[in-house]
């Protein structure tokens, strides 16, 4: 049977029943207010944006801060960030994080401070309880994919399969098999790795457990959420420990519980790999996002051997190596007719080439980067932004030496995406275009990989920032469509439309 434990002498109290309003009410991270007095995310995501870019491309920053719809207008200056800090985007990820801290506040008893000062004052940790599973550990990479398991040579040809249909770069290949051929590398019981969002569908929590590692898990205090976790931990073989004295009172929400979060994180002991896999909707993202931001900060000035892990959205603006450029521009080019008659029909709005013409973006030591885009308007600037300020912190800590894993993860067929009807519909049709969309359970076990890759291979930085973003990424064929990716949304829609509404009966 699974053991539980508790560790006594802490005030769990504080996240029990009515003390828990009281604590939202007491620090939590907000956005500042305008002229008008409202505490606005567009405004805030308007001016990061422009601060960001001001570094290299005040011209574009101009052009961010002009934006009066900000909500319709963010496509084009995201894509801005990517183009402007090709040559060096390490500044313009160390001025958007600047602006991210130096803007967004905490709420403390009615009075706005700045962020990274939430963590000042005798903030109390709650309990701890412990779940030690009871199955026996997976001594081999094993990652399900649709009626099979692929192991060995399976999962070998099925990477390399991906990669042929460019649903996965070479990089990622190489480095899930040499975690294949390195199976002792699968037990992270030597590390503690904190999943922020420990039931979050894509994060590593249920691999690490099945391998027999430790997972410290952080999500919001819902006893039906824990009910999940607990249960995955039971099934697993390892150890995961968790905020509170058992289910009914288990979980911190980050968002008004930075400084016990913080506390309570100090109190574990081992080298603590800080994973950010936490989701929330609309408005509420960016906000979460910089409070997760400002807790890794401060575990890093605190135990400065503490790690960093990230997973990038497959939904956004990459810059991409030359041979992903090549491979699109030749799909373009072998379009059908069908899509050149919806081309023309559409007045050009259908089916975009997704690399026209990149020549502009040439710089001396480049490989001739191009701009994949894969940015969805039905995601929203929060979304963006939320996404952004994680990938702004990879880069920035990698190149002041703090090991970080960053990958690309694949389109998912996760619960958030699919109950977006239009997404979901999307998902079902991309195929058509040659995009694979994952079911979760095989992205899970992909990226758990890729993360012990890169912590038992951490990779210095590179001269330039957008390399190690395009390193092992599992895009699902997105940036090497021969469409700009939103442009072939609605046809992929139309198609999927059927099987979309099949599969939510």
């Amino acid at each position: 049977m699974p053991t539980i434990s508790c560790r006594a002498g802490l005030h769990r109290k504080a996240y029990h029943g009515t003390v828990l309003v009281i604590l939202s009410r007491v620090n939590e991270v907000v956005f500042p207010r305008g002229a008008d007095g409202r505490r606005s995310s567009s405004d805030f995501g308007r001016a990061v944006v422009a601060d960001a870019l001001r570094v290299t491309d005040p011209t574009a920053a101009e052009a961010a801060e002009r934006e009066r719809d900000w909500r319709k207008g963010y496509l084009a200056h995201f894509r801005s960030l990517v183009q402007a800090g090709l040559g060096n985007g390490y500044d313009t990820a160390a001025a958007g994080l600047e602006s991210v801290h130096r803007r967004m506040l905490v709420s403390r008893d009615g009075t706005d401070i700045a962020l990274d000062d939430v963590f000042t004052g005798n903030a109390q940790p709650p309990a701890s309880f412990t779940i030690t599973g009871n199955g026996k550990a997976e001594r081999e990479l094993l990652i399900p994919y649709g009626k099979e398991v692929l192991q060995g040579d399976s999962l070998y040809r099925q990477l390399d399969a991906w990669v042929s249909r460019g649903i996965i770069e070479q990089s990622c290949a190489e480095m899930v098999r040499e975690v294949a051929d390195h199976p002792d590398w699968l037990d992270l019981s030597d590390q503690r790795l904190v999943v922020l969002g420990a039931g979050a569908e894509l994060g590593p929590l249920p691999a690490v457990l099945a391998w027999g590692g430790t997972v410290v898990g952080i999500d919001l205090p819902r006893p039906q959420l824990w009910e999940r976790v607990v249960e995955t931990a039971r099934r697993g073989a390892g150890t995961l420990i968790a905020p509170g004295t058992s289910v009914s009172d288990a979980g911190i929400d980050l968002l008004t519980g930075l400084p016990e979060a913080a506390q309570w994180l100090l109190g574990i002991e081992g080298r603590l790999i800080l994973g950010d896999y936490v989701y929330a909707p609309g408005a509420v993202y960016p906000r979460l996002s910089a409070a997760v931001d400002a807790l890794g900060v401060h575990l890093v000035r605190e135990r400065p051997e503490t790690a960093l892990a990230f997973l990038a959205t497959p939904t956004d603006t990459f810059a991409v190596p030359e041979n992903v450029v090549e491979q699109a521009t030749q799909r373009y080019r072998d379009r059908s007719v069908q899509a050149r008659v919806a081309q023309r029909v559409s007045g050009g709005r259908l089916l975009e080439q997704h690399f026209p013409d990149h020549t502009d973006l040439r710089f001396a030591d480049s490989a001739d980067p191009g701009i994949a885009d894969s940015l969805v308007p039905q995601q929203g600037p929060n979304y963006a932004l939320a996404k952004r300020i994680q990938r702004w912190r990879a880069s920035v800590a990698r190149r002041a030496g703090t090991p970080v894993s960053f990958s690309v993860a694949p389109p998912t067929a996760t619960r958030s995406v699919t109950n977006n009807r239009l997404l979901a519909a999307a998902y079902a049709g991309a195929h058509l275009f040659g995009i694979e969309v994952f079911a979760p359970a095989t992205s899970n076990r992909l990226m758990a990989a890729l993360l012990v890759h890169q912590l038992r291979r951490p990779r210095s930085a590179s001269p330039q920032a957008w390399r190690d973003e395009a390193s092992g990424a599992a895009h699902g064929g997105l940036w090497r469509v021969g469409y700009l990716p939103r442009t072939a949304l609605g046809l992929a829609a139309v198609r999927g439309l059927p099987a979309a509404f099949a599969s939510s009966r």
